[in-house]
């Protein structure tokens, strides 16, 4: 079968991001991203388990990266809290699992922060009012959007989506239906078509818990797939970034990109599917760096070592 010109150039650029990964060390790359300016952000999920080895690894690691490219905030994709989120503002995960894990002082930047399901079995309005509590902590509500300066001239819009309620029904997640109960999905939908439809701002960055596609444990979220993926394809946003399965994954769904980065902990078995161009099982994180017209993903596992670096264009080719 012959190929398009289009995915000629999408498969030559996937096995040249391969070969970058193999002969690049990671602090040549980040010294580049530190160097060209722009907005430089960490992106993780699935963490709080109490300061565990594997948390721990990742949480230093994350510290010297962040170090490295002028971090000026971090992404927390959810499932702050494990098993059952927090009980209260005092409760004692807010150190075991948070304030004295991720203590460098790079890591000291504010943290914009969602919501995952393993979060819906506490107090989630406690995570919220943690906002008043922590200099670093964000989350004013349950979805919100913000608005980052690349540079002078160039801005990312960020959504924030609270997803649990919309993955209530798919799997397990019925377990979590006396919480999310009082959640309206529509209202949130509704204010999500709203936000994009007046967002001016080049860049469009949706930052979600639950996958649209994924080959990890969980699987596919099908309300994304039919609700929230044709509102990123009409808008051209550009980049989707995720938690909830245990793993560094990206996936494409036509010109958006999907990146699993919920391995901030402990991990579980991935694969790839017909959307995926990465998939490894191992715990690590997610450095970005923005520019005018490209952003630049780096994977990187507990260890340190780089798995996958990706570029996105502000305008799909």
């Amino acid at each position: 079968m012959m190929q398009s010109r289009r995915d000629f150039v999408r498969t030559l650029f996937v096995a040249t991001q391969a070969t970058l990964v193999g002969t690049l060390l990671p602090g040549n790359l980040f010294a580049a991203d530190a160097k060209s300016g722009g907005l430089n952000f960490l992106v993780f999920g699935d963490w709080g388990r109490n300061g565990e080895k594997d948390q721990h690894d990742v949480a230093v690691q994350m510290g010297i990266a962040a170090e490295e490219i002028g971090a000026k905030f971090v992404i927390s994709v959810g499932d702050n809290f494990y098993e059952n989120g927090v009980a209260s503002v005092d409760d004692h995960q807010w150190q075991t699992s948070f304030e004295k894990v991720y203590t460098a002082p790079s890591l000291q930047v504010p943290w914009q922060v969602i919501l995952g399901n393993h979060d819906y079995h506490g107090n989630c309005e406690a995570q919220i009012a943690y906002s008043h509590v922590s200099h670093r902590w964000n989350m004013p509500a349950r979805y919100y959007t913000r608005t980052e300066r690349i540079d002078a001239q160039n801005a990312v819009d960020f959504f924030y989506l609270d997803s649990t309620p919309m993955a209530k029904w798919h799997g397990t997640e019925r377990i979590f239906s006396k919480n999310l109960a009082a959640q309206d999905i529509d209202h949130q939908l509704a204010w999500f078509k709203a936000a994009l439809e007046a967002s001016t701002a080049p860049w469009k960055i949706v930052v979600a818990h639950h996958p649209v596609y994924s080959g990890g444990e969980h699987g596919d979220t099908p309300y994304i797939i039919k609700r929230i993926l044709p509102l990123l394809q009409e808008h051209k946003v550009q980049a989707y970034f995720n938690g909830h399965d245990h793993d560094l994954q990206h996936l494409q769904a036509g010109t958006v990109n999907l990146f699993c980065c919920g391995a901030g902990s402990k991990v579980r078995p991935t694969k790839t599917t017909p959307h995926s161009h990465f998939a490894q099982s191992c715990s690590g994180f997610v450095t970005v760096a923005m520019q005018a017209e490209q952003l630049a993903v780096r994977m990187i596992d507990d260890h340190g070592k780089l798995v996958y670096t990706a570029t996105v264009p502000r305008v799909a080719v």
